[in-house]
């Protein structure tokens, strides 16, 4: 009998759900796959409850959660068709009532799928053999301890399986915008500025008496993101998973994604058209010096001369993943660094190298640059990556020590 892949299951329908429009991250599908080894659901639905206690935080997330996952473990419909376009007002397309009913409410149902033994097959809510349950619960700890297990392995160690289901998990992270003031201000009650005219004007309708005070504060907007990441012969165990992060940011973000290796690249526009596979195959066209040297400084120095002086890097937060060995001289990635801190709102350093033990930045290109960024961390597997998702959002100017 095939064995059940969990961690795979709660990767795949955590997946769909973040394609629906729901932020599921990482964490959370190890939580459903978790209290489903916990709990040995018996039925469709009561796997049902236990993925909406643990995979959404908020009830106007329930109607897509309802119709994933019914796509997912019931079959009902193909999740393309539960995007309605313009004209789509189709009622078959609405989740099912039974799951709007509380579950103490639930009927039971005369289904077979309702009345199977644990979930522990690869067809969730389908009947196995007793005599199969104690292998199949073993193989199933062991796969839904594999996403907490690769929350801590560094990515250089992983294997093609391992980094397989961390592609699929690196496409769930949620990606949240840095925010900044914009020149505009709107109402608001918890303003700080005293919108003068629309006060006198409220005024008439207290004989001149200004009670209600109406404020005003600036609307913030979503800040510009560049991503820079090495992709040379040193990085080639990081860069596999970081190009997944870039597709990310340029299609979640509205980013600028660049790598450089012995030149400078920019793959913006591959990473944001059609599917994985078609924009890794055309990111891979246009990256021929791809598990090359290494030339940081020229590459930099190159954004900045060609996209950065003309606005891509004024404001925004850049990050740069890169290890920092550099083969060209150190003093030129020194200056490129300078005018580039000159420009940017923060300068986010990811170097995976940090995370080992002893580690230090003594390496010319790396001790050339530290002086101008602002941020310094390893983002060396799945739970240092989610670090860099909060530096990324919650950018300000911070110096390194």
């Amino acid at each position: 009998m095939t064995e059940i892949d969990l961690a795979g299951i709660a990767a795949a329908f955590g997946h769909e759900l973040h394609a629906a429009g729901i932020p599921i991250t990482p964490q959370r599908s190890a939580r459903f796959a978790e209290s489903v080894l916990l709990a040995q659901p018996r039925t469709i639905d009561e796997v049902y409850w236990l993925g909406r206690v643990t995979l959404i935080g908020d009830h106007t997330q329930v109607p897509t959660y309802d119709l994933v996952f019914d796509q997912v473990f019931r079959g009902f419909l193909d999740i393309v068709d539960t995007r309605p376009g313009p004209d789509t007002d189709d009622p078959g397309l609405r989740p099912t009532p039974e799951h709007s009913l509380d579950h103490s409410e639930q009927p039971r149902s005369d289904r077979p799928d309702d009345i199977a033994s644990p979930i522990t097959s690869s067809t969730p809510g389908a009947p196995q053999a007793q005599g199969d349950t104690d292998s199949d619960e073993a193989s199933a700890l062991a796969a839904a301890s594999a996403i907490e297990r690769l929350g801590d392995t560094d990515f250089a160690a992983c294997s093609p399986e391992e980094l397989a289901l961390i592609r699929r998990l690196v496409e769930q992270l949620p990606l949240i915008p840095p925010k900044r003031q914009g020149r505009r201000s709107a109402r608001h009650r918890a303003g700080r500025e005293l919108d003068i005219r629309a006060t006198l004007r409220r005024a008439h309708r207290t004989g001149g008496d200004p009670v209600a005070r109406v404020r005003r504060r600036r609307i913030e907007r979503p800040r510009r993101v560049v991503l820079l990441a090495d992709v040379s012969g040193s990085m080639e165990p990081y860069a596999r998973v970081y190009l997944h992060l870039l597709r990310g940011a340029v299609r979640a973000l509205g980013a600028e994604a660049f790598v450089f290796a012995t030149r400078l690249t920019r793959l913006t526009r591959p990473l944001s058209i059609g599917g994985p596979d078609r924009a890794y195959a055309m990111a891979a066209k246009a990256t021929p010096d791809y598990s090359g040297g290494t030339r940081i400084g020229p590459a930099i120095t190159r954004f900045l001369d060609e996209h950065g002086r003309r606005g891509m890097a004024r404001g925004a937060v850049v990050v740069i993943v890169s290890d920092g060995w550099e083969i060209g001289e150190p003093g030129e990635l020194g200056e490129a660094m300078a005018r580039l801190h000159r420009l940017a709102h923060c300068i986010i350093w990811v170097n995976p190298r940090k995370a080992a033990e002893g580690f230090a930045p003594l390496t010319g290109g790396m001790a050339a640059a530290l002086p101008h960024v602002d941020t310094f961390i390893s983002g060396h597997s799945m739970r240092a990556l989610e670090d860099v998702m909060d530096a990324i959002s919650g950018a300000v100017h911070r110096r390194v020590g």
